[in-house]
């Protein structure tokens, strides 16, 4: 019996698969599912085949959790051999994955499994897991890393920049006349993340280039507030972007690391290709 603390994470969390196997974090995926295929995210289809199918169909897949039977398939090898299971979650306010571990959880035998709800998205959630990897490494127990990990949940700041209008619209999240006024007068929409969920938080005219600076000047306001371990770009198809990113944050605030990591494909369905997103953690309160 090891005795060990497995952490988990939905395949929303975009880590990086260098992180994911040097850390031994395990990977419960999501479905992508267009018409009567069940693709299971980052294993049996990338961003790059989603969007070639985009192109080829015109519509946009929809995306499902993963079911208790999943989770319960992902968890059980590990309890056997005597690991204790920390899971953390896309946010409930957009996904019934939060809600099927816990079903799951409570049909795996007590007290073994934990559930925490990132109420995040993307890297977003990424960067919690990293510090319950890191805790779970110097020795905390799940109820340490859980009081961590919620210390930091609402300290996380999440924003897009999203390229097209296209997939929002296809995806049922603007109307037809905002796309084609959105695309005549080039606004790009900053989608960040509030309370668990998703909103509009400003829009920017121009070119994509001045959304993402205000961005990043958004971030730098925020520099004395930022906690220090860690700033993750994420993108999907933009890596010129996201290396220019990466450059300016490395250069201006005091990180000890700035990544870049790929969003996959569920991320990828809802905001589509060229989106740039900056996440990082401020220090709890």
């Amino acid at each position: 019996m090891s005795g060990k603390i497995k952490i988990f994470a939905d395949s929303t969390c975009d880590l990086p698969s260098s992180w994911i196997e040097e850390y031994d974090i395990g990977i419960v995926p999501l479905y992508v599912v267009f018409g009567e295929d069940s693709l299971r995210d980052g294993v049996d289809i990338t961003p790059l085949e989603l969007y070639a199918k985009v192109e080829e169909t015109g519509s946009l897949p929809k995306t499902a959790a993963p079911s208790p039977s999943d989770f319960i398939a992902a968890f059980s090898p590990f309890i056997e051999q005597g690991d204790d299971i920390l899971f953390l979650s896309l946010s409930s306010e957009l996904s019934s994955t939060y809600q099927n571990a816990v079903i799951a959880s409570e049909e795996l035998p007590s007290g073994r499994v934990t559930v925490i709800d990132s109420r995040n998205l993307s890297c977003g959630i990424g960067l919690l897991v990293m510090k319950a990897v890191h805790a779970a490494k110097e020795g905390s127990t799940i109820p340490q890393i859980v009081d961590l990990v919620n210390s930091y949940t609402d300290q996380v700041e999440c924003e897009f920049v999203i390229d097209t209008l296209d997939y929002l619209y296809k995806g049922g999240r603007c109307s037809g006349m905002q796309n084609v006024i959105g695309s005549l007068l080039k606004i790009r929409p900053v989608i960040k993340v509030v309370n668990g969920g998703m909103i509009p938080a400003y829009k920017v005219r121009g070119k994509k280039e001045k959304a993402l600076e205000q961005m990043l000047s958004n971030a730098l306001d925020r520099v004395q507030d930022m906690d220090n371990d860690l700033i993750v770009v994420v993108h999907t198809m933009a890596e010129s972007e996201a290396l220019m990113l990466k450059k300016a944050l490395q250069e201006k605030t005091g990180a000890r690391q700035v990544s870049i990591s790929t969003a996959g494909c569920v991320i990828s369905s809802h905001c589509g290709p060229h989106t740039v997103g900056l996440m990082y953690t401020k220090k709890p309160s």
